[in-house]
């Protein structure tokens, strides 16, 4: 498997970025870099939500959009959309049009204040030790036992589009896993 490759700028970074200048640059200053706080931690589960069945590219060119139709992310003012509001962002075509994915923001944002949670607190209850992945070792996973547990705990609490699949994405782009490959620039 190769986890790293040189890209043309010289820099060698994860196999899994593209050339694309925002992919770069999200790839080198944000993934996998330590998350924390109400709104980052609601944004990352709602785009994270949104990438389902779509490349990470599509909603990370879209991400200023998403910001600007949901609120800056912000639960508490999601808590109070209404059906006016599903309608207008089913609208807008700078964001994904997808209905059971905006009703799950709207949802996930009423769960978080319903039930008062911290989800920094929350969400990094579930990140394994940071003890790292020896080198030969290395591999991209899919899914943790970690994912599998915070996925259950979000589903039981009532979010949804929280799979053990998604909630692994988000564990890797929030830096709960430090999932950069062994020979990537930013592990040195």
């Amino acid at each position: 498997m190769i986890t790293a490759k040189v890209c043309q700028d010289g820099i060698t970074r994860c196999s899994w970025v593209t050339e694309n200048k925002t992919y770069l640059e999200y790839h080198d200053r944000e993934w996998g870099r330590p998350t924390k706080g109400q709104v980052p931690l609601f944004e990352a589960i709602s785009l994270e939500g949104f990438q389902a069945g779509l490349s990470w590219l599509t909603i990370l060119m879209r991400r200023e959009a998403f910001r600007s139709a949901f609120s800056g992310f912000d639960p508490a003012r999601i808590a109070e959309y209404d059906e006016n509001d599903v309608r207008t962002l089913l609208g807008n075509s700078a964001i994904i049009r997808n209905k059971a994915k905006i009703l799950s923001v709207i949802n996930n944002a009423r769960v978080t204040l319903e039930q008062n949670l911290d989800l920094t607190e929350l969400l990094w209850s579930f990140a394994p030790d940071a003890t790292g992945k020896p080198e030969g070792e290395f591999q991209w996973l899919a899914t943790s036992p970690e994912s599998e547990a915070m996925s259950k705990e979000l589903k039981r609490l009532g979010f949804s589009f929280v799979g053990p699949t998604t909630m692994y994405a988000l564990m890797q782009s929030s830096g709960m896993i430090f999932d950069h490959a062994p020979n990537c620039f930013v592990t040195k």
